[in-house]
């Protein structure tokens, strides 16, 4: 079968001094890639422990803050369906500057505005967010198509770095930085350094995207493809749960007696442990044929986790946070195995647009419907029970998404 290197500009190249990346340029990729991933996480993760400030400064209700929280998946949802045609018309590379430059502007605007104005430049927030969740797959795969999932694991690590990042740092900004309002405003400044990184990246690494591109009018749906809506449902119930954790596991401690620092710390560790293993199992998984023993193994981690978040919270949180954490790590699979199991960049685009477009759309729900049964039940069993169901069908999901199969 025919290989050929991408354009990260969708530029068309005629020689092969065009399609082969120089050491500089893959390298400056690579970095450009990794502070790109740092940025996708904090803009939601940094708001959970500080969402009761929030809205006691802006007087605004349980309602205002069910919106803020559940924003996010829905606008990934939005944008990861419309991510695979804006970069057909702009560009890969125009498209994730333009989403970076919309994540910074976002979480400036975040910081200066009212209830109205912080819920708007959420949303732009988190329409960049969504553009590069979609289109930085596809950047690994067409640009280091022999380390698909070493490339994968680092990125996956550097997301969730990010994400702990913003959970576990953004508290203590607060009260040496003046408020809420600059504590969230501080990671415009680490997305304008990604954003100024990556423009030079794209002008030095020269390649093709998309290779071997079905002509105008001929490309091919994946919505009557079985294996892609497996890998979709795997996305987004993988998605559902982590959702979940990042907007009520503060809470869910702070409310059995855990205080809100510490609260906040747990919260970060739950994506920090991910890290480590994402790294290693990125690689691995990616020499091996199938995905499915890695992704039910963390899976159980992460069940045992739930069960003991639901029958005892208090009784051993940080064991309960590792847990999780292992759990929350089937992230990096789902992420792989949006490469693995297309053959081309196309479909790498195609297949990450539809998991992650529907795959938040199922993702969007999470943190509601556990705020209802928490309020409907006034406990947390009922809560949790709902989650540990949800995991099971990832599971599930995982282990089929994972087989040896292409779409």
């Amino acid at each position: 079968m025919r290989t050929e290197q991408h354009d990260i500009d969708a530029v068309p190249t005629t020689g092969a001094r065009d399609r082969v990346p120089t050491v500089a340029g893959g390298a400056l990729l690579a970095i450009a890639v990794v502070l790109t991933a740092l940025n996708l996480r904090p803009a939601v993760t940094s708001v959970s422990t500080l969402l009761g400030d929030m809205r006691t400064d802006l007087s605004v209700s349980a309602t205002w803050a069910g919106v803020l929280t559940t924003l996010p998946a829905l606008c990934f949802a939005a944008a990861g369906l419309a991510t695979p045609w804006l970069a057909r018309r702009l560009g890969l590379g125009r498209t994730i500057s333009v989403a970076m430059l919309a994540l910074t502007g976002g979480l400036v605007l975040r910081g200066i505005g009212g209830a109205q104005l912080v819920i708007g430049a959420t949303l732009v927030a988190c329409a960049g967010i969504a553009l590069a969740n979609v289109l930085i797959p596809v950047v690994i795969k067409s640009s280091f198509p022999a380390r698909v999932g070493l490339m994968t694991g680092i990125y996956t690590a550097a997301l969730q770095s990010g994400g702990a990042l913003g959970a576990s740092v953004t508290p203590g900004l607060e009260d040496p930085l003046g408020g809420w309002r600059p504590a969230l405003a501080m990671w415009a400044v680490v997305a304008f350094l990604a954003l100024a990184v990556w423009i030079p990246a794209t002008r030095r690494y020269r390649g093709t995207w998309v290779a071997q591109t079905a002509p105008a009018g001929a490309r091919r749906s994946l919505l009557g493809s079985p294996l892609a809506w497996t890998v979709t449902v795997f996305f987004g119930t993988q998605a559902f749960m982590a959702y979940i954790v990042m907007g009520w596991l503060p809470g869910v401690f702070i409310d059995s007696g855990v205080d809100k620092m510490h609260a906040g710390l747990l919260g970060g560790l739950t994506a920090l442990i991910s890290v480590p293993l994402s790294l290693f199992m990125g690689p691995m998984a990616g020499r091996r044929p199938s995905q499915s023993g890695w992704i039910v193994t963390v899976g159980m981690f992460g069940f045992a986790g739930a069960v003991g978040l639901m029958i005892a919270p208090a009784a051993a949180p940080l064991l309960w946070s590792v847990l999780i954490g292992i759990g929350m790590s089937a992230f990096s699979m789902a992420l792989a195995v949006l490469g693995l199991r297309a053959r081309t960049a196309e479909d790498t685009a195609q297949l990450s647009g539809m998991a992650q477009g529907f795959g938040y759309l199922i993702a969007g729900t999470g943190p509601f419907l556990f705020g209802l049964l928490h309020d409907v039940s006034h406990g947390w069993t009922a809560p949790w029970a709902m989650f540990l169901s949800v995991y099971a069908i990832q599971i599930v999901a995982g282990a089929l998404a994972g087989r040896a199969r292409y779409v």
